[in-house]
């Protein structure tokens, strides 16, 4: 069983390292107003792909017209120095990046397609979904800003374009399908009890991505961002630590991004809405007849924070014990949220990063005993 916090998630798989080569770095109604985007660019104009040919004379024209958009990032830190990625977001000079790629620098140089190199300056940085902002002060003409897509129109089996400064080879150019959406990652958000808060929609791809890619923009085949580039897991390392990409990569969705940049640029950081439960990640069979329940989807309540908003709505975590050793029965399952189904932790993650702000409140249905539930639940903002 792997059990997973709303603010903390423990996995039994490694994380073998966040996709960038930094030394000394650590690899449906809504009821919240809309977050304003400032950046609009429409998509480059590209060929639809016929045949085979068709698709690389679709792969060629994309590459050529979103280069510009995109740059390397070099770092020094008081560890050392380090390798990442970015692209463009907007004429004003905002160059969107990674957290973890600039975490500690005292210096960040930004190096564009055209051999055009300046410094940059951090002014926000999400530790929740790994996102940073570094403000440059050139020329328009040297800007080029990306179109950015719509992550909720996503499908597994998409094929995606990776691009970006693996092991410093600039403009890298790799592709592969989506091969899960929906997916969470631990965030460099230390939560107040221990662990980490837990970052969501994370979109999972097989394209390469290796050490340096982290911050570079995922594209679909209209040359639109639709996700950051952010981490690998992996079993495999070359002979100096640095992880080597298995075919498991996970970006941060565009969608996100769309909510958090503006408020990084405006304020310098963002607030996650919080609930204050843990929950089972997955549960299997046996799991599940040890807990009685009646259904095999939801997600289950383990622990429900003390004093947090659950706790205060009255949700109620498991505390009978089992034939299975951790797992306490009795807890509420919870099955929607805001009406909208709910058939894993995950779910109820991306609905409340994607769609809810501190101060919002959500209604959760839940299954006590044989009992269908309503609860109201006011969010706050992650301590």
């Amino acid at each position: 069983m792997k059990v997973k916090r709303l603010w903390l998630v423990l996995s039994v798989l490694v994380l073998a390292g966040l996709a960038c080569d930094v030394t000394g770095l650590t690899p449906v109604s809504v009821s919240s107003p809309p977050v304003v985007v400032t950046q609009s660019v429409a998509p480059p104009q590209l060929p639809q792909p016929a045949d085979i040919s068709a698709q690389q004379d679709l792969f060629v024209s994309l590459y050529d017209a979103v280069t510009p958009g995109i740059v390397a990032i070099r770092v020094v830190t008081g560890q050392g120095g380090g390798l990442g990625s970015g692209f463009v977001y907007d004429t004003d000079g905002h160059i969107l990046t990674n957290y973890h790629v600039v975490e500690g620098v005292t210096k960040v140089e930004v190096d564009f397609s055209s051999g055009f190199k300046t410094f940059g300056t951090v002014i926000g940085t999400d530790l929740d979904s790994d996102l940073a902002v570094v403000k440059v002060d050139i020329s328009p003409d040297e800007l080029h800003p990306l179109a950015l897509g719509d992550s909720d129109q996503l499908h597994i089996g998409q094929t995606v374009i990776a691009i970006g400064n693996p092991f410093g080879l600039s403009g890298t150019m790799t592709s592969g399908i989506i091969s899960a959406l929906g997916r969470s990652l631990e965030s460099a958000h230390a939560a107040p009890s221990g662990g980490l808060f837990t970052a969501g929609d994370i979109i999972q791809t097989d394209a390469a991505i290796n050490p340096g890619n982290s911050g570079g923009p995922l594209f679909n085949l209209k040359g639109e961002v639709i996700g950051v580039n952010r981490a690998i897991r992996t079993t495999n390392f070359t002979n100096t630590g640095e992880p080597i990409n298995s075919g498991i990569g996970f970006a941060v969705s565009i969608n996100i991004v769309k909510r958090v940049v503006p408020v990084l640029i405006s304020d310098g950081e963002y607030d996650y809405p919080y609930l204050g439960v843990t929950s089972v990640d997955e549960l299997s069979l046996t799991d599940i007849e040890a807990l009685g329940l009646k259904r095999y989807t939801g997600a289950y309540v383990v622990g429900v924070t003390s004093g947090g908003p659950a706790d205060r709505a009255g949700l109620r975590p498991g505390r009978e014990k089992t034939s299975v050793e951790g797992l306490f029965k009795g807890g509420d399952l919870i099955i929607a949220i805001d009406g909208q189904p709910v058939f894993r932790f995950e779910d109820l993650l991306r609905y409340l990063i994607n769609h809810k702000s501190p101060g919002d409140t959500v209604t959760l249905t839940i299954l006590r005993a044989d009992k269908q539930l309503d609860i109201k639940v006011t969010l706050e903002k992650r301590p």
